[in-house]
């Protein structure tokens, strides 16, 4: 690939990004913005590029901008890993940020291969076009209100200096990922640390741990599990000092651990039968007993869901630590033959999958329709705070009473999205609104 082609593919995609990308707000445009892309620049790995469409189109079904806003981060890291691959940690670390590093590298390259190869065919028409278009568009638009309304529908609003930034930021980042086609980087070469740490060094800490750990749940486990029947019979104990005095230090000691783990999996040195034996016990207790704090975690904090309501905060928090037990059940099976090339792929992959199964579970509107059954079960509820959260909410909230309804939905109200902006949370609850009736708030 020519540097005057790179800069006509790059074009051509700030072009699409420009009239597809609603950049405001979740929508259709971002997926589809994906798609030409990846098939401009052809060469891709499919299953890191299929991830990346999957991610970016999370914005045509959840309205929730944070939760969108994960999705987005991790789609351009995906994407990026599809042009640059990677295998190892390093490599996959290097790879997530490739093309954005690629495309200020590109730079020079791109001019200087436009500098020596002259005005490529295609430039001259595709400037005077431009130039025309830049001309004749407004005048027309000016013209005729109609004409002016379908050119609306058609493009983005150019006075927000929107189409611009979108078509540098996608048309630089284009520029960039061809670049890396044209030279191919090697980010797992010299990636292999020497296992310098001999058995004597590494198993006394890594004992250690494992006769704490295996202590704590021994003492804890009656407790630990224990739920409701803990906390009704400990005197002064309620469920929210029973969550949070352990929840948040149990998911510490869990990332803690990987990463002892993996510290102790990538140095420690395998020069006998032995040596192996030793690794593959102690790292696989550890793991299986990092494996019942996960769980006890989880159990504390459904519990105070139970008892105090689900909020996001704590919905995406227990996500993470079902990852994480995820994780130690990867490390478990690599431990089973000391086999651990795939682990860093995996784990990364499924951090990804795991973004968009909870983009599939609708964090907001599973938090409101478990707000609005405990509502109906104990008639206590948040309802300032359920009123606060994204248009995804709307139809569950449409089964609260009149009164508390009135209050929770009194300020909703979503605006008509175009064909490029469309979103299936903001439809249904455009759908929802007008079929309730107005009351007066009574919370």
């Amino acid at each position: 690939m020519t540097p005057n082609r790179v800069l006509l593919t790059g074009a051509a995609a700030g072009l699409g990004a420009a009239v597809l990308l609603p950049l405001d707000k979740p929508g259709l445009g971002w997926s589809l913005t994906a798609i030409i892309v990846f098939t401009l620049l052809r060469k891709v790995n499919p299953a890191w590029a299929v991830l990346s469409v999957i991610l970016f189109g999370v914005g045509a079904f959840i309205s929730a901008d944070w939760l969108f806003t994960l999705c987005a981060i991790a789609g351009c890291a995906a994407g990026s890993l599809a042009i640059a691959g990677g295998r190892t940690a390093r490599g996959l670390l290097s790879g997530a940020i490739a093309v954005p590093v690629a495309a200020i590298r590109a730079l020079p390259w791109v001019a200087r291969g436009v500098k020596e190869g002259g005005t490529p065919r295609l430039a001259r028409p595709i400037l005077v076009t431009a130039g025309l278009l830049l001309v004749f568009v407004p005048l027309l638009a000016g013209a005729d209100a109609r004409f002016a309304e379908l050119l609306g529908s058609v493009t983005p609003d150019e006075s927000s200096g929107q189409p611009i930034v979108l078509f540098l930021a996608v048309g630089l980042g284009t520029v960039g990922a061809a670049y890396l086609l044209v030279s191919p980087r090697r980010p797992d070469e010299n990636s292999d640390l020497p296992r310098t740490v001999a058995r004597r060094d590494w198993v006394l800490p890594v004992g250690a741990l494992v006769l704490l750990f295996a202590a704590f749940v021994a003492v804890q486990i009656d407790t630990l599990f224990a739920g409701d029947e803990h906390v009704l019979v400990t005197p002064d104990l309620t469920y929210a000092d029973y969550a949070r005095s352990g929840f948040w230090q149990l998911l510490a000691v869990t990332v803690l651990t990987l990463g002892v783990i993996a510290v102790v999996a990538r140095l420690a040195r395998l020069d006998s039968p032995t040596d192996r034996r030793w690794l593959r016990g102690l790292l696989g207790g550890l793991s299986v007993l990092t494996l019942v704090i996960v769980a006890s975690a989880l159990a504390r904090m459904w519990l105070y869901q139970q008892a105090y309501g689900f909020t996001v905060l704590r919905v995406l928090v227990s996500a993470c630590e079902v990852w994480l037990g995820f994780v130690y059940l990867l490390v478990l099976a690599a431990g089973v033959k000391l086999e651990a090339r795939w682990l860093a792929r995996a784990v990364l992959g499924t951090g990804f999958a795991a973004l968009v199964g909870l983009a599939a579970l609708n964090p907001e509107r599973f938090i409101a329709e478990r707000n609005v059954d405990r509502y109906h079960a104990t008639q206590k509820i948040d309802i300032w705070y359920l009123a606060r959260l994204s248009p995804d909410v709307v139809p569950a909230l449409a089964e609260l009473p009149a009164g508390l309804r009135a209050c929770a939905l009194q300020f909703y109200y979503v605006e008509n999205d175009d064909w490029r902006s469309w979103n299936l949370g903001r439809q249904q609850a455009r759908d929802v609104l007008p079929q309730l009736k107005q009351g007066d708030c009574e919370p």
